[in-house]
Formats: structure tokens, C-alpha cells, sequence
């Protein structure tokens, strides 16, 4: 059966990618970012208007979120996705040296903005027969890891993945299932062209692990092949 996905930061990435790959296998995608109507997600909804639904939507405004809240009223989703993020500046990101307007900024995207839309959808997802949510975390958030670098974005997966393990466990009892996942180090203009694995690659890793999870995953930290990573 057709499942509708729900995918913030669709317009670019693994977002875009995991769209893609969605509306290929005949599923139906809630494609939200703040110019669905462009770009990519143009293409692709000229080709698929029925499956491919454009949702205007900054994770970072209240105001944004409600009205894309409204505008969804009524509309099951099966699966959640907070993919939107940010790494923040490539300098500026070590413990003796730090941007502390950049990592303010990363804070809103990567920790705030996950839990404002899960919280605001979280009906939608129990009126879903998938009743997931997911986020896009990354290895990097890792304590365990001993990292070095990059505390604007470590630190910013290490603090989502924390909240998302609160909300999990307030949603628990409401057989919602909330998922964190390491998509891998992905080709894109964040991971950038020397990484491990193609946009598709990890699309198609994290649909399978996500279709294949429920209540038992809930809380858990894996890879896009389904790998728990430890905390």
C-alpha cells in the first residue's frame, strides 16, 4: 500500500533524493521546504502532480509552521522526516575558536526546528498507519566518537539526539515511533564531491531501514543500513 511521507528540506540533498526515490516506488511525498515551487521539486511535481504535494515551510519560524499546519489539516502521514540541516561555517568550529552567531543559527535548524515539527504533525502522524518519526542525525554527534572538530555541528546532532530521545519517550504510550539516523557521508554540497556514497545510495539505505522499523526502534541511533551507532 502507499505510504505519504512527509520530508523537510526536500528541495536539495538527501531530501531531494529520498523524494525521488519515493515517488518512483508510487508513494506519496509532502514535499516541504521554504520554495517548493522551484527547482527540482518543479520538475518532479510536473511529473508526478498527484503523488508530490509542494508545502511551503522555514522550520526555523512559529509562524511558518503553523500555517503549514493548517494547510495540512486532515492529511495522515505515515512517516515523518526532519531532514533539513545545517553544518554551519567551515572555520570558526573548534573549542579554542567558535562562531557563536553561526552556532545559534545551526541550533535553530538542527535541534529546534525537529522538535517544532514534530510536535506540530505529530497528529497527522497518528492518524498515519506508519506512525514513525524520523531525523536526520549524523555519526558526528557521537560522545563516544572522542571528536576533535566541528563543535558547531557535532554539537548540534549530540543535542537533537537527546531531544528526539525525550519526545520518544513522551510519544511512547501514542505507539509513535521516533527513529535518529546517520545517512552516511553522503555526495552532496554538505558532505561534499569526496564522499563515501551517492544521494541515492543513502535514499534508498534509509527508506529500507525505516519501512522495515517500528515501536521496537523507537529511541534507537543507527546508519542508513540500519547499523546502531553508539551515543
Amino acid at each position: 500500500m502507499p505510504q505519504t511521507w512527509m520530508i523537510t528540506g526536500a528541495n536539495r540533498g538527501i531530501g531531494l533524493a529520498i523524494t525521488i526515490e519515493l515517488l518512483r516506488r508510487g508513494d506519496r511525498v509532502i514535499a516541504a521546504a521554504r520554495n517548493p515551487w522551484g527547482g527540482a521539486l518543479a520538475e518532479l511535481a510536473a511529473e508526478h502532480p498527484a503523488a508530490l504535494i509542494p508545502v511551503e515551510l522555514d522550520v526555523t519560524s512559529d509562524a511558518s509552521i503553523a500555517a503549514a499546519k493548517e494547510a495540512l489539516a486532515g492529511q495522515a502521514i505515515d512517516v515523518l522526516l526532519n531532514n533539513a540541516g545545517l553544518y554551519g561555517p567551515r572555520d570558526r568550529q573548534s573549542g579554542l575558536d567558535v562562531d557563536f552567531d553561526a552556532w545559534r543559527e545551526v541550533f535553530e535548524v538542527n535541534v529546534y526546528a525537529p522538535i517544532r515539527v514534530a510536535q506540530a504533525f505529530l497528529p497527522n502522524v497518528e492518524a498515519g498507519q506508519g506512525r514513525k518519526i524520523a531525523t536526520i542525525s549524523s555519526r558526528m554527534g557521537s560522545l563516544a566518537a572522542n571528536p576533535g572538530n566541528a563543535l558547531i555541528y557535532r554539537s548540534s546532532k549530540s543535542a537533537v539526539n537527546m531531544a528526539m530521545v525525550v519526545f520518544g519517550n513522551s510519544v511512547r504510550a501514542r505507539d509513535v515511533s521516533v527513529m535518529l539516523f546517520h545517512p552516511g557521508w553522503v555526495q552532496t554540497d554538505m558532505g561534499g564531491s569526496g564522499a563515501d556514497i551517492t544521494p541515492a545510495e543513502s535514499a534508498n539505505g534509509l527508506i529500507r531501514t525505516i519501512d522495515a522499523s517500528g515501536m521496537a526502534e523507537t529511541n534507537s541511533f543507527r546508519d542508513y543500513t540500519g547499523e546502531a551507532i553508539t551515543w
